[in-house]
């Protein structure tokens, strides 16, 4: 998957991806792509029905590769875990997840779980940056 990234912020607490489909949202109040502290947040659209940027974020697994290119370069991380959520347990987590007390990481979000009205829980995947 490839999908441009936009700038956004949180909405009443919760960080609401890009209209479209197939663009996603890096938390900016959080960390850079790259940094050596706190999580890089990118969160983006599901779409049930297909076309959705991360339609296929919950299939990654520990040791997959995933790049972020940047006006600096690309950055080469690990995924580490893969996590589903209930929505109010994700709530719970919040501070854990996206916390910016951490080694950099990169932490990506969307809806998991359609039940033919709306999603019920949410994928996390979480890397790290690639060792040389």
């Amino acid at each position: 998957m490839s999908a441009r990234v936009l700038s956004i912020r949180a909405r009443g607490g919760s960080l609401i991806p890009p209209s479209n489909p197939r663009l996603v949202g890096w938390w900016s109040d959080g960390a850079r792509p790259g940094a050596t502290k706190g999580s890089a947040v990118i969160t983006g659209h599901t779409v049930h029905t297909g076309g959705g940027a991360f339609d296929d974020l919950d299939r990654l697994r520990a040791g997959d590769r995933v790049s972020v290119r940047t006006r600096h370069g690309t950055i080469e991380y690990v995924v580490t875990a893969v996590a589903i959520y209930r929505k109010k347990a994700l709530a719970k987590q919040a501070q854990q997840i996206f916390s910016q007390g951490v080694r950099g990481r990169l932490v990506l979000v969307t809806c998991e779980d359609w039940d033919g009205t709306g999603y019920l829980s949410n994928a996390v995947v979480i890397a790290v940056p690639k060792t040389r």
